[in-house]
């Protein structure tokens, strides 16, 4: 291993809200926390247009303006903020090593890490273009603007399952188109989908363009069977494909379950290296809320005190 180039009480990788809440925290607790930003400083909110349910923002507000303001607090309690990625780790003991853009190694007390997860895309040119503008990965994030509208969902597991469910309460139609000619979610999200009579599905089939300008008009689908192309009207498309969570420089390190998720000590922020604590949609499947994140970020920080506060002081 390189030569260690800086030596830090409390780093933190990532600046979603989790990052940014625990160095708010960190900071609060004089751990003079350091946090590098990543790839997308911001994360994932800086993608999203209106955010409508954090507590706090009663008019609602752009999801990069919101995250502005995690970052301008954070630096206003003393923390560190860095531009960089975090590309490589050693974590055999402490103090914990990590590289920053493959050449600078850090060593840290603690290191709270706060990566996120990507949402899986279907891989077409109008789906980013539109992206924020009626094409959204979070139904419980944006159904709400599609408030009687008609939309479509891509996907076939249990989450796109239950996002076609939670839209259905809240949309006049929802669409539901499934690659194959089964689903993969389990079998009693099955037949909910099923039984909800304004959720169609349409089975052996892809999305093979979304149209609009500005905002999405339609979708263009095709019947993997018949190669046949339809067009339908609908003013959202959400895809339900999955997320893929940023730990690959982790693997080897941390216990992760098969998707590549951090296993967290339920409760608690804590991971199989003592010292070392995940928070956000690194170790979040379930709910990837920013609100949830933003809590899990606290308890990040939280845990990290308790940690370094229980090592042997050096003499002053």
């Amino acid at each position: 291993m390189d030569t260690v180039n800086e030596h830090v009480h409390c780093l933190i990788i990532g600046s979603g809200p989790a990052g940014y809440t625990a160095a708010i925290y960190a900071a609060r607790a004089n751990l003079k926390p350091v946090l590098y930003q990543g790839i997308q400083p911001g994360g994932q909110l800086t993608i999203t247009t209106e955010v409508e349910n954090y507590p706090g923002y009663p008019d609602g507000i752009q999801g990069p303006d919101m995250m502005v303001h995690f970052e301008k607090q954070a630096a206003r309690m003393g923390t560190d903020i860095r531009y960089g990625l975090a590309t490589n780790v050693d974590f055999t003991k402490p103090p914990f090593k990590v590289q920053i853009d493959e050449e600078k190694w850090i060593e840290a007390d603690t290191v709270i890490l706060c990566t996120g997860a990507s949402a899986r895309w279907l891989g077409i040119e109008s789906e980013q273009r539109l992206n924020g503008y009626g094409v959204s990965a979070c139904a419980v994030c944006d159904g709400f603007f599609f408030k009687e509208k008609e939309v479509a969902i891509v996907g076939a597991g249990d989450t796109a399952a239950e996002e076609a469910l939670y839209l259905s309460k809240i949309c006049s139609k929802v669409n539901m188109f499934i690659r194959k000619g089964e689903m993969r979610a389990s079998k009693i999200m099955q037949q909910r989908v099923i039984d909800t009579p304004n959720i169609k599905v349409f089975w052996n089939t892809e999305v093979d363009e979304i149209l609009g300008d500005n905002k999405v008009n339609a979708v263009r689908i095709v019947n993997n069977l018949t190669k046949e192309k339809t067009e339908l009207n609908v003013s959202a498309v959400f895809i339900a494909i999955g997320h893929t969570p940023n730990s690959d420089i982790l693997k080897g390190w941390l216990d992760m379950d098969e998707s590549g998720y951090i296993k967290t000590i339920p409760g608690t922020a804590k991971t199989n290296i003592e010292g070392i604590y995940a928070a956000g949609d690194l170790q979040d499947k379930i709910y990837r809320q920013a609100v949830t994140a933003a809590g899990s970020g606290c308890m990040a920080a939280l845990d990290a005190e308790r940690y370094l506060s229980s090592l042997p002081q050096p003499p002053k």
